[in-house]
C-alpha cells in the first residue's frame, strides 16, 4: 500500500505541475483532481493506521502535512472560482 500511496503522490506532483503551467481556464479540472488525489491518500492512510500498520506518531505527521496540502489546493481552487466566476456589472 505505501508504493501505491507513493504513485498518488507522484500523480498530484505532476497534476499539480501541469495546472502551475496551463491556462487560467484549464486550471481548475487539474486541480480538483490533485484534491481527489489527496481525498484518496487519506483514505489509505486511515486504513494503514486503522489496521495497526502506522503508528500514531506517523499517522499524525503525514495527515498534518496532507491537511497543509489540502488547505493549499483549497485555496487555490477557491481563487480559481473567484477569478473565472462572472463579474457584477458596474453600477454608475
Amino acid at each position: 500500500m505505501g508504493k501505491r500511496i507513493d504513485a498518488i503522490f507522484i500523480q498530484i506532483i505532476e497534476t499539480v505541475s501541469a495546472a502551475a503551467f496551463t491556462k487560467k481556464e484549464e486550471k481548475l479540472p487539474l486541480i480538483k483532481i490533485a484534491v481527489r488525489k489527496l481525498d484518496t491518500i487519506k483514505i489509505l492512510l486511515l486504513i494503514l493506521w486503522e489496521s495497526k500498520s502506522l503508528d500514531d506518531k506517523k499517522y499524525i505527521a503525514l495527515s498534518q502535512k496532507i491537511d497543509e496540502i489540502g488547505k493549499m489546493l483549497g485555496g487555490w481552487t477557491g481563487q480559481l472560482l473567484k477569478q473565472n466566476s462572472p463579474g457584477k456589472p458596474e453600477e454608475k
